[in-house]
């Protein structure tokens, strides 16, 4: 992989300007047909690269190049919708399946360097991607790597955040509403979590439960936030840099023979 996978950050946003700070989110439902692809790609043509637009996290069985991906969230911020893309009943079709400019593609979206995508920590899903359906992710912005910089400004942290540690620390919510985000967040995990005597299998069940879906939109719906968060701190030059080439280092790695993508390395960021 090039630098060509590298992307750059905004100088500078305003993060009550961000529109994806809305609570407004509207959910659009399980896509499992080819023709509702199409209608989904159609929504991601000529969107704005400042700020990145997609918001993308997977949902699998042992997510990995050894398991299996079935479901891809993605948060389409300027319209405010976010689809539950159902790879295990599409596979390769919900990447192949063509806009109706007979060209775009889910595919030829995530490997766009002119187009940003968003994930948190995409070493996982990357492997996935690449090891399953071939897709070179370019364009990608990495929530994570943005939190670990935000707090290197200051005395310097070798330790990486999970998301819902980053959620709990930096995002501003009401108690009703931290309320509700945690009980959607434990009634998800007592259903695939096997310590909690659930299976990831859930995830492949159709049709999908109610508090499954609901888990995999309120996890993404929550990502534009963070990122107008660690955005706005991110004002050095250095660590935007150090960040964007992190970034695509995770993502090369993540396609590289050797790479694993379990184990207690993860925990530690690039800046050691």
């Amino acid at each position: 992989m090039s630098d060509g996978s590298i992307q750059k950050f905004p100088e500078s946003m305003d993060p009550s300007q961000y529109n994806g700070l809305s609570s407004r989110k509207q959910y659009s439902g399980l896509i499992d047909t080819p023709e509702a692809m199409t209608s989904v790609i159609d929504t991601l043509v000529a969107l704005p690269s400042s700020p990145p637009a997609l918001f993308i996290d997977l949902e699998g069985v042992s997510l990995s190049r050894h398991g299996t991906i079935s479901i891809l969230q993605l948060l389409v911020s300027p319209q405010d919708r976010t689809y539950l893309i159902d790879i295990h009943t599409l596979g390769s079709k919900a990447f192949h399946a063509p806009g109706t400019d007979g060209q775009t593609t889910l595919k030829s979206v995530l490997e766009s360097n002119a187009i940003s995508k968003v994930f948190f920590d995409v070493r996982t899903d990357s492997d996935a991607l690449y090891a399953h359906f071939g897709i070179k992710l370019a364009g990608i912005q990495d929530i994570q790597l943005m939190e670990l910089a935000t707090r290197n400004l200051g005395p310097p942290s070798k330790y990486l955040n999970g998301l819902a540690k980053c959620i709990e620390k930096d995002v501003s919510m009401a108690m009703n509403e931290k309320q509700r985000w945690k009980a959607v967040k434990e009634k998800g995990l007592r259903l695939f979590d096997p310590n909690r005597g659930g299976s990831y299998e859930v995830f492949n069940t159709r049709p999908l439960s109610e508090d499954i879906r609901a888990y995999c939109v309120q996890d993404v719906k929550l990502m534009p936030k963070l990122w107008a968060v660690y955005n706005a701190k991110l004002t050095s030059s250095l660590w935007r840099g150090k960040v964007e080439k992190a970034t695509a280092d995770r993502v090369v790695m993540s396609q590289s023979a050797s790479f694993n993508a379990k184990g207690p390395h993860r925990k530690f960021g690039p800046w050691l």
